[in-house]
């Protein structure tokens, strides 16, 4: 079967734009972030839309492959979250849900469709996206957890906190609310995840 003939075309357009949208959205999650004084929780969101637009990157190079001519259009149907407003703490947890959703239901399925096509270079991308969706969903869930219930610069016992814009570090339960070398607000502080991420 050729490439431009399959299913797994379609899935690869579907995959594609899913992608540089959640690129988009991470990107509007990080402005929000920074505009509310988080700027380490932004930098990861922006790590993350950074990751998401690698991925859009290879799903690209594999349409390109499907003809040596341009191609003009790929008529695909799809659905496309668009949960997100203006609240972190919320889309913090529809990022963990959306990424839940591509890595246990959208992505192994594209894999499974790609494998019975004939296409194992395809599956095998399908499967390595949802190795890092996985970790997604693990990393916004962790910064939900940790934002929603005031946990983000606190622990129940002292930890080494850094600050990222002049290096200071201190241990102790809570963060500081300006830094003491610096005076960066508690935002700039180094954030703390769980090993799972």
């Amino acid at each position: 079967m050729q490439l431009k003939n399959s299913e797994t075309f379609k899935n690869l357009a579907r995959a594609f734009a899913g992608e540089c949208m959640a690129k988009t959205r991470y990107e509007y999650m990080a402005y929000g972030a920074k505009q509310e004084g988080y700027c380490e929780l932004a930098k990861m969101i922006k790590q993350v839309a950074n990751q998401e637009f690698h991925h859009s990157r290879m799903f690209y190079s594999f349409i390109q492959t499907a003809d040596k001519n341009a191609i003009d259009c790929i008529e695909v149907e799809a659905g496309y979250p668009f949960k997100e407003k203006w609240d972190l703490v919320d889309n913090l947890k529809f990022a963990a849900n959306d990424e839940n959703e591509e890595a246990t239901r959208i992505y192994p399925a594209f894999a499974e469709t790609a494998r019975k096509e004939g296409f194992k270079d395809i599956a095998g991308l399908f499967e390595n996206v949802v190795q890092v969706e996985t970790c997604h969903n693990k990393l916004f869930t962790d910064l939900y957890n940790q934002l929603s219930q005031g946990k983000l610069y606190s622990r129940p016992t002292a930890v080494k906190w850094k600050c990222a814009d002049c290096g200071y570090e201190a241990t102790s339960k809570e963060a500081w609310k300006i830094c003491p070398l610096c005076q960066a607000k508690q935002g700039a502080v180094m954030l703390k995840l769980n090993d799972n991420n």
